[in-house]
């Protein structure tokens, strides 16, 4: 599907003001914030294991890249065109994302943005499922009841997700639109700090590989 965006440099601005030279100033619009989601990973989900194997397999998976043939969405390259400023998580996945969507350009790539942790509950070993669902019941385990095993908690996770908003939001104050290429999760947990920041999502992909989530300023 191919989203078509408004062009930033004929956008209306957001306000003017009188100074004191009688000479108007004018602030410009904010750009639109787009939190993408990383292509699909290298690391197969197609197994069934046991909590403390699903730990195990977290850990490569936050270390590993991408599939190999993968080609990114035509939509996402236009983002990437447009935006003034593109950001990635220091997680391979992501960079490798940014590299093959952002032809070249600069990519800033910080830690602010890596995914919340996934650390399982303790279950017998006998219980197994594939990687997808223990994301879930770790996820939720996480979530709800607040069990980190020593990472990243809940709490936490909000404070970053609090602070990667304002860093974008500032940056976007300058009329350039932003691009994140960043993980699913914590994705949602700044779109969720944008939209208390008054930011509306008036583009949705949901959270599947290569998605991208577009908020723009009320």
């Amino acid at each position: 599907m191919t989203a078509s965006f408004p062009d930033m440099e004929s956008a209306p601005v957001r306000s003017a003001t009188a100074t004191p030279s009688g000479a108007v100033a004018v602030t410009p619009r904010p750009g639109a914030i787009i939190l993408a989601r990383h292509g699909e990973p290298a690391l197969s989900r197609k197994c069934l294991i046991s909590a403390s194997q699903y730990r195990d397999w977290w850990a490569r998976y936050e270390v590993g890249g991408l599939l190999a043939g993968q080609t990114p969405p035509p939509a996402l390259i236009a983002a990437a065109q447009g935006a003034g400023a593109i950001y990635a998580s220091t997680r391979l996945r992501a960079r490798e994302t940014a590299a093959a969507v952002v032809g070249g350009r600069e990519v800033m790539v910080d830690a602010l943005f890596i995914e919340a942790p996934l650390p399982p509950p303790k279950l017998p070993e006998w219980f197994r499922l594939p990687p997808k669902y223990w994301g879930v019941v770790a996820r939720f385990w996480w979530h709800v009841f607040n069990h980190h095993d020593g990472q990243e908690t809940r709490l936490q996770a909000e404070a970053r997700a609090e602070q990667a908003a304002q860093a974008l939001i500032a940056r976007a104050a300058t009329g350039q639109d932003v691009l994140v290429f960043a993980h699913g999760y914590f994705n949602h947990m700044v779109g969720g700090r944008l939209k208390v920041d008054g930011w509306r999502l008036v583009h949705d992909q949901g959270f599947k590989y290569w998605s991208q989530r577009r908020y723009e300023k009320l």
